[in-house]
């Protein structure tokens, strides 16, 4: 049984890599029912695929006309649908919004791709650290030498799932209130540009040293609000940002050099991170937290994937969960009257033909036909 705020929310997903699936996570994880197309005789369904979770997976062979009406069915019956395809290739299916929105006019019709559906390279191919490269996030991340990819949190996740996870909630308002569905053109770049927003604006101020790196207040240029190493290897974070914070920091490091008063002195920065450096070599990374953790220092020690679920603050919030011996991020956010779960592990491909097939309309017949014209396979008719 489902749960979370979306439960009155169906959508179908065509399966695809990176943002695609995380955007379809979200949603499952919320409540939504999420039926995602997969390709018949594709391989799926490991635990490990985390962002595959919570889905229930119809496999289909997409080069067959019967199984190009029946995904057109589904997106009859359907709130919304998410595709990660590069422009063009719906259309040449024959699931182009078209099409879709002439049979269902309420349907939201998202498509993710990184560059967007227009512009000169939209048809070309790219991965996250090309798309945000374009828009000025990649030039301001990274080390003195070089820019460096922050994972693919920037494009992929944050400028790509989470904008269209947005973009089809916000469509669905406007379809549930009118009547009318629409395309959300969800670019990677545009999200990403997006995110850049207090940048942009810090850059208009005049407090953002454009094109370069380690150079700014939040860039780890200030002594500040930095990294640190520790006497063990180890590191712990510090944006003792504001002025009490900044002297709690000096009172729990035992510092009194009187240089440090020259917190937001530009010139000072590079030889106060020296020093800061040097009193946080002589204790270890535990010593630390024991220290300055719970403080209003604005610390937290850094965590790998192995210890992060076990850091004392995520455990009391449950924030890691396992699920089919994975461990995992638990729905983000939380909402206090209904509450989102993970609804299952990660499905085989084609696990939920007959089921997912039943529950949204079509009758046992409709399904056998469907397997008799090679649409589906037999074995996930059983």
């Amino acid at each position: 049984m489902r749960q979370g705020p979306l439960t009155s929310l169906k959508i179908v997903e065509f399966a695809g890599i990176g943002p695609g699936p995380f955007c379809g996570m979200l949603l499952s994880d919320l409540g939504a029912d999420v039926v995602r197309i997969d390709r018949k005789g594709g391989r799926g369904g490991a635990p490990s695929d985390v962002t595959a979770r919570g889905r229930r997976s119809v496999a289909l062979d997409l080069k067959s006309p019967a199984a190009v009406e029946a995904c057109l069915k589904l997106m009859d019956e359907a709130d919304a649908i998410l595709e990660g395809f590069r422009p063009g290739v719906m259309e040449r299916l024959g699931l182009g919004p078209e099409v879709a929105l002439k049979r269902n006019p309420r349907l939201v019709y998202g498509r993710m791709t990184g560059w967007g559906q227009t512009g000169p390279y939209a048809r070309a191919a790219g991965h996250d650290m090309n798309y945000i490269a374009i828009t000025g996030a990649l030039a301001a991340i990274g080390t003195e030498d070089k820019p460096v990819p922050p994972l693919n949190l920037v494009g992929d996740f944050g400028g790509g799932a989470l904008y269209l996870a947005f973009g089809l909630l916000a469509g669905v308002v406007h379809a549930r209130q009118s009547g009318q569905g629409q395309v959300i053109d969800c670019a990677m770049s545009d999200g990403a540009a997006s995110l850049m927003a207090m940048f942009y604006g810090f850059k208009a101020s005049g407090m953002w040293k454009d094109g370069e790196r380690r150079a700014n207040m939040l860039d780890g240029g200030a002594h500040f609000y930095d990294t640190y190493q520790c006497a063990d290897g180890r590191w712990i974070s510090i944006g003792s940002i504001e002025p009490q914070f900044y002297a709690l920091l000096l009172e729990k490091t035992g510092i009194t050099d009187p240089d440090f008063q020259r917190q937001h002195d530009r010139a000072a920065w590079p030889q106060l991170r020296e020093k800061l450096a040097a009193v946080i070599a002589t204790k270890t990374q535990a010593q630390w937290t024991e220290i300055m953790a719970g403080t209003d220092v604005c610390f937290a020690p850094v965590l790998t994937l192995e210890e992060a679920p076990k850091h004392p603050h995520n455990a009391a919030r449950q924030t890691f969960v396992e699920v089919a011996g994975v461990t995992q991020p638990a729905p983000a956010p939380r909402f206090s009257a209904t509450p989102g779960v993970i609804q299952g592990p990660p499905p085989r491909i084609g696990a939920h033909d007959r089921e997912a097939l039943s529950d949204w309309g079509f009758t046992a017949g409709d399904i056998e036909a469907l397997a008799k014209a090679g649409a589906l396979d037999l074995e996930t008719v059983s």
